[in-house]
């Protein structure tokens, strides 16, 4: 099949720069800003990402694990082999605890609760996922409600995935009816164009150190 950079598309990489939270011999952790892939994408014009950024000043950095394009927060930039190896099992292991605030849409009348719907590829759009009981992969979602603006009818809610499904976080407030307010993939007109970005932001990160083991967090402000 010939490539045709023309069907893939483009997504403008933002001027706002990474911020450097900590580095030391095995790994550093950054703040990549939204609408800044995090590895090159498949379009010519989609190399300015995270990674190529941090290379620039940690020439070994690799990607261990991603957030979407228009998703801001904390990402763990392994500089060594096995540094890689230890990060990778505790994602797989699933003993990296990540936490994420987001503004939905309506307001969440439950003050915590379990999400636990399996999600799966959408054969009709590339792009998305959708919750599917038949052939979706198990995705469990931990969320509790921060703050309820009735004035507006939002929630901001702090979501805490147990697995790291694509669009899991996106697709779990949907299936709640509770749409993350920005949302290009699955909000309709308005409630996308309700906010200039996608508002969601990864503000926590606890993992154990690949040399000493120890148990380590890192946080960082939400800029909504």
């Amino acid at each position: 099949m010939t490539f045709d950079p023309t069907q893939l598309t483009v997504l403008p990489a933002t001027s706002e720069p990474f911020e450097l939270i900590h580095a030391d011999d095995d790994f550093v952790v950054v703040y990549k800003p939204t609408k800044l892939l995090t590895v090159p994408g498949r379009h010519p014009d989609n190399n300015d990402c995270l990674v190529s950024r941090v290379q620039k000043q940690f020439p070994t950095a690799v990607v261990v694990h991603r957030l979407d394009y228009d998703t801001s927060g904390l990402v763990i930039l392994p500089l060594n082999k096995p540094a890689l190896s230890n990060i990778s099992k505790q994602f797989q292991a699933r003993t990296v605890h990540k936490q994420y605030t987001a503004i939905v849409d309506g307001i969440i009348k439950t003050d915590s609760d379990c999400i636990d719907m399996p999600i799966a590829k959408d054969p009709e759009n590339p792009r998305c996922y959708k919750v599917c009981f038949e052939s979706g992969k198990v995705s469990v979602t931990n969320f509790e409600v921060l703050e309820r603006d009735l004035e507006h009818n939002k929630t901001r809610v702090l979501l805490k995935p147990v697995t790291g499904r694509s669009h899991q976080l996106r697709l779990h407030m949907l299936a709640m009816g509770h749409v993350i307010l920005g949302d290009e993939f699955y909000a309709d007109e308005a409630r996308f164009k309700a906010s200039s970005r996608l508002l969601l932001h990864s503000n926590f990160i606890e993992f154990s150190h690949p040399k000493t083991d120890k148990l380590i967090q890192f946080k960082f402000d939400v800029p909504f």
